[in-house]
């Protein structure tokens, strides 16, 4: 298995940063840059493979709505790569520009319902001019994440055709076999089956009991090799923006459950930070050197 990074909010939590509002981790960009690098750099050390940008909540939309400007967003949206790439420095480690989904600019949770009201028109054009302004920072790969409805992931296909680098998909469920807006996750599968450039394809911010039905189910649909990093327990409360502590399994523990699945890439999500991931590289080294 290849290791990707932890959930860049936890990580900036445990150094220190402090951030709220609309702009999520994109806020600790803005205000201190060199705390995201920071995190980042933790996370390179501690084994990650892969280091995901801080780009998940910036958009034009999203700026333009609390005053600030397209060109503002923009800026930002480049410099959550070139903040990751200072952090990743000399070493074999990539860099994934995280696509979020629409509903980020919502703020209000709706990743985890999937049930916001636009077209696939309107979404389309969404990721599309978000997706230049990434892809002229030349990140080494696209991290689509937190994927919670089919007609975001028909709107995603769509826009990815004419992507030339690498990229991985990940969705995020509220069981075992459906996304969190209640349709089944084979009906996403299909939209991206035969992507091009698609390498990977998964699941991300859930429970990770849900990790390995979804994940079979994925690859059952396209055969390609599965992507998982889930959150660490716990339940994301939307008013306060936070999330409450319930874990079950250690990290550990769960490989264990997925080694028959189709996952070749792991890392975690909400409520993982560096230490996790060290963790995660110590189990599969211990698992290399056993085999």
């Amino acid at each position: 298995m290849r290791l990707i990074d932890g959930g860049l909010s936890t990580e900036l939590e445990r150094i220190g940063a402090q951030f709220r509002g609309e702009l999520w981790t994109g806020q600790a960009l803005l205000n201190s840059p060199e705390l995201v690098e920071t995190a980042h750099s933790n996370f390179v050390s501690s084994g990650a493979e892969v280091v995901i940008t801080a780009s998940y909540q910036l958009s034009r939309q999203g700026f333009q709505e609390i005053g600030m400007s397209s060109n503002d967003a923009d800026r930002a949206l480049i410099a959550s790569i070139e903040v990751a790439r200072a952090a990743v420095g000399q070493s074999h480690c990539q860099v994934a520009a995280s696509v979020g989904p629409y509903a980020a600019v919502l703020h209000d949770g709706s990743e985890f319902r999937g049930d916001y009201k636009v077209s696939q028109a309107q979404l389309e054009d969404f990721h599309f001019e978000r997706l230049e302004v990434l892809l002229s920072a030349k990140p080494d790969l696209l991290a689509v994440e937190t994927i919670p409805n089919v007609v975001e992931t028909k709107a995603l296909a769509v826009v990815l055709e004419s992507v030339e680098i690498p990229y991985w998909i990940s969705f995020t469920a509220s069981s075992g076999t459906h996304l969190r807006s209640g349709e089944h996750i084979e009906s996403a599968a299909e939209a991206i089956a035969g992507l091009k450039n698609l390498f990977s394809a998964g699941v991300n911010c859930l429970e990770a009991k849900h990790v390995a039905t979804l994940t079979q189910a994925i690859n059952k649909v396209t055969g390609i090799p599965g992507i998982a990093y889930p959150n660490f327990g716990g339940t994301w409360d939307s008013l306060s923006q936070t999330w409450s502590e319930n874990t079950d399994n250690s990290f550990s523990e769960w490989m264990k459950i997925w080694a028959d699945t189709p996952i070749e890439w792991i890392g975690g999500c909400c409520s993982t930070d560096a230490t996790h991931i060290a963790d995660l590289r110590n189990h599969l080294k211990n698992l290399e050197t056993t085999n």
